[in-house]
């Protein structure tokens, strides 16, 4: 990411001053649409791979260098700049790879997946596609970048799990030699290891399951100190050291909701200066320039995603930008390490945006390549925000998304649960949501309790209700729809995928009379073999995910009935499931079982089992097949032509 760091993902709220205007938006923004011609698209078009992506810079600005398929797996390109040639650096048929960066001008180091398993290899090759270099580690070990170290050309820092699979070590990578030299051996307890703008690992975090230490050295001759303890539901994300001795910038929601930008001081072991805070949100991003040595950016989202600059120079730059792509969300994904080339992504709603190359000494931009040019915005639909009251009394966002060209009353509806529970929904293109909209559906996406992005007090009030409250907030979601006569009773379904499949299952078992169908791609039936499918180096965060989840001992009434697979005999509708054999989160042999089950009880049931698959399809032919299916399975028991 080149000389800047893009720190943290924390997710955030919706706006709550326009929380109340949803009705009268809608009609005014859609009644005129009624006759709207609409295109049909195919699911082709729309989960159609993007001819380029993952683009990056070089730190000296002559090359470009991206992702793009090739026999249908992802493989490396490089690109020059002024001469716009282009090279393939690599060309795997097996796995494709998973991500990249560059080492210095002229080499880069990438990770491919080894096997359908979620394991991993690492390489590096220069920019030539010449003198490769396969990293040799022990089967099963992963690879996580602890710094690129932009200042040398040689090493990064990694942490790997090979000695025990429990614990990440810190090691010294040369990319040329491949050589690695571990400098740090975990303790145990060690979870994250973070280092300072020179490449040494000086912070430390450790779990012992409930409650995290920050563990601080001045210096790589001294032992780690424990500064501070929190339990995990307070927290404190060190981000980057700032340029003041001991000092680092975090994200903090130590004595207050919401997750606040502060300046910490390692060594009096205390939060010393407030730097941003929202009152409705979380901060999400946070962008920090090692070259100017400065903050440069946050982002948070209440409606849609909002930008609070600390750089003037770059609110100059992200306006001109905003001047020559009028009304398109802007996202600075990578720069040199002079900040003379930026690269640039758009997207809005209805656009999957594209990907432009800015040039800060005559402000133009160079369009790289769009996300999916098959896609024309003005057949796609606007994606509303709106909240409503849970039965509680908790106030529940999210998004709704209504087909062109029919009345705004009545409409067939896919009620989508994110795949969480630890993320939320966010404004911005969906192929998924756009793919269903095209198809004549009202899309409905809640971030139900436990969703992150809304402070502390809302996610921690998701613990242990998975089964419940949580369940409850999507229901009441399907009601508000249809009191506000937004959706016809008669043509409600429900999909998701992980925590959201996994809702689905549970919605239609515990209010089968309102729904028509449902689908699960890769949903949790069984939460007891889910906690213990974790593999091993989440052994520190266990007793958390007992608490956040349930205890399989002492809530073990509740585990079993908030799993699907002990109560398959309430389900009354139609089911589609689509599932990895590989997926370790869901056993397949008890997903056989599970449709073995509703098929004796002469439940309609369309399983797609893929052999080759984990817990996210990643074969194109695979989830083409998939998305079709989703489509006329939908389309029959939804009746969207009506």
């Amino acid at each position: 990411m080149s000389t800047y760091i893009f720190l943290k993902n924390v997710n955030l709220m919706k706006d709550l001053c326009k929380k109340y205007i949803f009705i009268v938006g809608c009609l005014l923004l859609f009644g005129c649409q009624q006759n709207v011609k609409v295109t049909k698209i195919s699911a082709d078009i729309f989960f159609n791979e993007p001819e380029k992506s993952s683009f990056h810079i070089s730190p000296d600005g002559k090359f470009l260098s991206y992702l793009k398929p090739f026999q249908g797996k992802l493989n490396l390109y490089i690109q020059s700049i002024d001469k716009n040639e282009t090279l393939q650096i690599t060309s795997y048929q097996d796995q494709g790879i998973k991500y990249y960066f560059w080492v210095g001008n002229n080499r880069l180091f990438y990770v491919k997946d080894k096997d359908d398993n979620d394991n991993y290899q690492a390489f590096a090759v220069n920019s030539n596609g010449k003198s490769i270099k396969k990293f040799n580690t022990s089967p099963k070990t992963r690879i996580e970048v602890i710094d690129e170290m932009k200042a040398n050309d040689n090493f990064i820092l990694i942490a790997m799990n090979e000695r025990v699979p429990e614990s990440f070590d810190v090691y010294q990578l040369n990319v040329k030699t491949g050589e690695k030299v571990m400098i740090i051996k975990n303790p145990g307890n060690i979870v994250e290891w973070i280092s300072d703008n020179n490449g040494n690992v000086k912070l430390a975090i450790g779990s012992d399951g409930v409650n995290e230490t920050l563990y601080f050295r001045e210096s790589t001759q001294v032992e780690f100190k424990p500064i501070i303890s929190n339990n995990f539901k307070n927290s404190l994300q060190p981000l980057c050291f700032t340029e003041e001795k001991n000092h680092i910038y975090a994200l903090s929601n130590l004595g207050r909701d919401k997750m606040a930008l502060v300046d910490f001081d390692c060594s009096l072991a205390k939060e010393t200066r407030l730097i941003y805070e929202n009152p409705q949100a979380d901060v999400m991003d946070v962008v920090y320039s090692k070259s100017k040595k400065k903050l440069v950016y946050l982002t948070y989202e209440i409606s849609k995603r909002e930008t609070h600059f600390f750089d003037d120079k770059a609110k100059e730059m992200y306006d001109n930008i905003s001047t020559q792509l009028p009304n398109q969300e802007l996202k600075i994904i990578d720069k040199d390490k002079l900040e003379d080339n930026f690269l640039i992504k758009t997207y809005t709603d209805k656009d999957p945006g594209a990907y432009y190359l800015y040039k800060v000494t005559d402000k133009s931009l160079v369009k790289l390549s769009d996300v999916n040019k098959g896609i024309d915005p003005s057949n796609m639909c606007p994606m509303q925000a709106i909240s409503y009251k849970s039965r509680d009394g908790i106030t529940i966002h999210g998004y709704l998304t209504l087909p062109l060209g029919k009345n705004k009353k009545d409409l067939p509806c896919v009620i989508m649960p994110h795949a969480g529970p630890s993320t939320r929904n966010l404004w911005g293109y969906s192929s998924e949501v756009q793919y269903l909209a095209n198809k004549g559906y009202a899309v409905f996406q809640m971030n139900f309790r436990g969703s992150t992005g809304y402070g502390k007090a809302f996610q921690t009030a998701g613990f242990k209700q998975w089964g419940k409250k949580m369940q409850d907030d999507i229901t009441d979601g399907v009601n508000w729809l249809i009191k506000e006569k937004i959706a016809d009773p008669e043509r409600i379904g429900i999909y998701g995928y992980r925590f959201g499949g996994y809702a689905a299952l549970n919605q239609v078992i515990y209010h089968p009379e309102l729904y028509k169908c449902a689908v699960s791609y890769s949903g949790f039936i069984n939460l007891f073999n889910y906690l213990k499918s974790f593999p091993a180096y989440y052994k520190p965060y266990q007793q958390m995910l007992n608490e956040m989840i349930g205890n399989p001992e002492s809530d073990a009434d509740y585990l079993k009935y908030a799993s699907p697979i002990f109560q398959s005999d309430k389900i009354k509708v139609p089911i589609l499931i689509a599932q990895g054999a590989k997926d370790p989160s869901v056993n397949v042999n008890e997903m056989n079982q599970f449709v073995k089950e509703l098929r004796k009880r002469q439940i309609s049931v369309n399983y797609i089992l893929k052999d080759n698959e984990n817990h996210n399809f990643r074969d194109q032919k695979n989830k083409m097949e998939f998305y079709k299916q989703l489509g006329i399975f939908l389309d029959k028991n939804l009746n969207a032509t009506k």
